[in-house]
């Protein structure tokens, strides 16, 4: 029987065939509902096929591959680890101690709370002839540069690292120290979406090659610099599409040899809340994962509480992520190893053309100087930033223990690393509430309409949206009469309470309720009631909560009413 079942052979469907079951398995909706926009405006289809690829991109599909595989650097995800110290001695200890557990990138933001005196200066040059290194300076003026007036002429050949900057440092005598970067880690923070962030890559590479001799000159000490976001496959896509742009723009200059250009990564900060802050930890592996496939050449995993104040043992625990997925993955064994994935080609080709399309736009307003000072840049971040804080307050876009699964009793800490103040994260009005709902104390409940069975769904939903913002609101046991939920409404300390219950119980009992309840009581019912909600908000209702509604307006406009109710 297994002979038999070996030689056995299923006849494969086509697309068409396929997509006749897909129909059918909808039940009545149409097949364009399984079409995914996302952030960047490019339509994800729901099945990829070798077939749809290959007529998608022809023989540009094999040059993309090829293009990928050709620029992939031989030694891709070195460990950079950023340390975090409050004083040169701690400083010092730290950097040992990450250097003899698997970092391999001595990574450092100038921006410490200790001086960087010439004592500290001089013993850090030691560092930098023996191990090569990411260091994050504000200009040129910046004290942790000095380091380099500190490493000996004979030793400044073999000195290799990348110095991150808004604009490109001038060091003399140090060839293989690379110090002009596009670093778009800046551009990410503030709102970018994939194609964006490609785009202005170029168009900062184009503004820097005019300033340099030649483009070999220039291509020696250019980088570029990313954040990787928790988009899977987006970012996956974002770094593959890179080499493919390069390729192009360094062939635009004429230069047909493959020049491969270092890719530095770093997880999103972005995406990282104050919220239950050990899921910023998942976050962190699964943008990693992202990074390494993606074949990021030099990788900073931040700490889950980066956002605060690093530990000991969460930058430990960020080091280890990194070491575990260079080392026990196998991924590193493979070269560009989403390479061949119909849906991961399919999208970077799609980042390349969206990419290229948005940097001739850029060079055409003439370069990214002057398309920054236009303020289209900045329009294009604010439209990106605007789109991720709707996707995340209406739920479209999950950020676990902030918008959703939310731990109601979890601390919100108050302390803030300066490093990361300016980063516009999707959680921070979900932080902002959290903390002006937790300072005024306020009570809340649900009334729970019905039988246990028909009210608990909304029930938890309710109680779900209002954890999101640290209330736990009281709930009634299941009330059957009108005349009962008013007597609960006269007895409970919330001021804000929500009715809960199957469509049939509510209509029937709400306006009762709405006739009899307390003045300083807010109501609110959970669901959506279109024929009956100008009755209903004339006889008192405050409103209605449901799925899809945007969290922070509702609750923000809850919280402006309970105030005015409690005067």
């Amino acid at each position: 029987m297994s002979n038999n079942m070996k030689n056995i052979e299923f006849e494969k469907p086509s697309y068409s065939e396929w997509q006749d079951a897909a129909i059918k398995a909808l039940k009545g909706k149409p097949f364009e509902s399984l079409l995914t926009k996302t952030s960047e405006g490019i339509t994800l289809e729901p099945l990829y096929t070798q077939e749809s690829l290959v007529a998608k991109l022809g023989e540009e599909l094999d040059k993309q591959v090829a293009t990928i595989r050709s620029l992939q650097n031989s030694q891709v995800f070195k460990v950079a680890q950023q340390v975090y110290a409050d004083t040169g001695e701690a400083f010092f200890a730290q950097l040992d101690d990450s250097l003899a557990r698997g970092n391999e990138v001595v990574t450092i933001d100038s921006r410490v709370n200790f001086e960087w005196t010439a004592e500290i200066v001089a013993k850090l040059a030691t560092y930098f002839s023996e191990y090569s290194f990411k260091i994050t300076v504000e200009n040129s003026k910046d004290p942790l540069l000095a380091v380099f007036d500190n490493i000996a002429i004979e030793q400044r050949e073999a000195t290799k690292g990348f110095i991150v900057s808004k604009n490109p440092i001038t060091l003399t005598d140090f060839p293989n120290v690379r110090s002009i970067g596009a670093d778009i880690t800046v551009y990410h923070n503030q709102g970018a979406n994939a194609v964006q962030e490609l785009a202005y890559a170029l168009a900062f590479a184009a503004k820097y090659v005019e300033q340099e001799e030649s483009f070999e000159a220039f291509a020696k000490r250019f980088y570029v610099s990313f954040a990787i976001d928790t988009q899977f496959f987006t970012e996956i896509a974002k770094l593959r599409a890179f080499k493919v742009l390069w390729k192009a723009f360094s062939s635009a200059y004429g230069i047909e040899k493959n020049i491969k250009i270092p890719t530095l990564a770093e997880t999103s900060l972005r995406s990282f809340s104050k919220l239950d802050v050990y899921v910023n930890l998942l976050r962190a592996a699964n943008e990693a994962l992202s990074g390494l496939i993606g074949g990021a050449d030099v990788f900073t995993v931040h700490p889950h509480d980066a956002l605060t104040k690093p530990t000991d043992q969460s930058i430990r625990i960020a080091r280890n992520v990194s070491l575990v997925l260079k080392e026990e993955t196998n991924v590193l064994k493979v070269t560009d190893p989403a390479g061949g994935s119909y849906f991961i080609e399919s999208l970077t080709a799609d980042f390349v053309k969206e990419a290229w399309a948005l940097f001739l736009d850029i060079e055409a307003a003439g370069g990214i100087d002057a398309y920054i000072a236009s303020g289209k840049l900045a329009e294009e971040l604010e439209q990106s930033y605007q789109a991720r804080i709707k996707a995340t307050q209406t739920r479209k876009q999950s950020l676990i223990g902030t918008n959703i699964y939310a731990n109601p009793a979890d601390v919100l800490e108050s302390e803030t690393n300066p490093l990361f103040a300016d980063i516009k994260r999707i959680a921070i009005p979900f932080e902002q509430l959290r903390a002006d709902m937790t300072a005024a104390n306020v009570k809340t409940g649900i009334l729970a309409l019905g039988t246990l069975k028909s009210s608990k769904p909304r029930a938890d939903f309710v109680s779900g949206f209002l954890n999101t913002v640290g209330v736990v609101p009281e709930k009634s046991e299941p009330i059957a009469t009108a005349e009962e939920a008013v007597a609960w409404l006269n007895t409970t300390e919330a001021t804000y309470v929500v009715i809960a219950g199957n469509d049939d119980d509510t209509k029937e009992l709400v306006p009762a309720i709405l006739a009899g309840k307390p003045a300083n009581v807010l109501v609110d019912v959970a669901g959506k009631y279109k024929d009956e909600e100008e009755a209903w908000l004339a006889d008192g209702l405050n409103g209605f909560i449901f799925a899809g509604q945007n969290i922070i307006e509702k609750l923000n406009s809850v919280f402006a009413s309970m105030k005015e109710v409690q005067r």
